[in-house]
């Protein structure tokens, strides 16, 4: 590629870029059924044909957005590389309940599965619930690898993260740092009913939790 073709490159993918940080802002304050090309065009400052473009249709438009809200979902939750083990998992949960605070329609498109039976919204979430596991793995016991025990346990603790946000979020009742304690106790005694049934899997000290 030279360097005229880099360039271009370079502006079609900031002008993507740009086109979804609008569509992140509509879909966050109108629904996706409300929300004509038109629309979007009129709102973004652009052709609709540029739309089209980038994202062929309305829906590919609507799947690159969650598409990004994940990226960033995921990346909050996994940069913890350089923090003791306890001090990891809290830092993954807050950064998960943070991002669902100041995200939260996209946050209810990728656990709810987007607009209504979405297959393709439905696959992105199960790819950021793996991502999730992994990033918890990781954070509690400094690996990926996880035996069926421990996938099935962390599986059923994200379950509930993902239940008491949405609650959380349609409530408002409870700061943010009283959740997030609450998750991470809860994922303590998970990990210490793990430990009971895979000794390569140690919990942390319950004093830590």
């Amino acid at each position: 590629m030279n360097d005229s073709q880099q360039r271009g490159s370079e502006r079609a993918q900031a002008r993507r870029a740009e086109l979804i940080a609008v569509g992140r802002k509509l879909f966050a304050d109108t629904s996706y059924d409300a929300l004509s090309m038109d629309d979007i065009a009129r709102h973004a400052g652009v052709a609709k044909g540029l739309i089209y473009y980038y994202f062929s249709s309305k829906r590919g438009y609507y799947l690159a957005i969650i598409e990004d809200a994940v990226a960033e979902l995921v990346q909050r939750a996994g940069s913890t590389h350089d923090l003791p083990p306890v001090e990891r998992v809290h830092h993954t949960v807050d950064g998960y309940l943070r991002y669902a605070q100041h995200h939260q329609a996209a946050y209810r498109a990728i656990v709810t599965g987007g607009v209504g039976f979405d297959a393709d919204v439905l696959a992105i979430r199960d790819r950021v619930r793996e991502q999730l596991l992994t990033a918890m793995a990781r954070a509690a016991w400094g690996r990926t690898d996880l035996p069926p025990v421990a996938r099935t346990a962390l599986v059923g603790w994200l379950s509930a993260v993902e239940g008491v946000t949405l609650d959380w979020l349609a409530r408002r009742e409870l700061p943010r740092e009283l959740v997030c304690g609450v998750l991470v106790r809860t994922l303590g005694d998970a990990l210490r009913m793990v430990e009971e049934y895979e000794p390569t899997c140690p919990a942390p000290e319950r004093t830590r939790w």
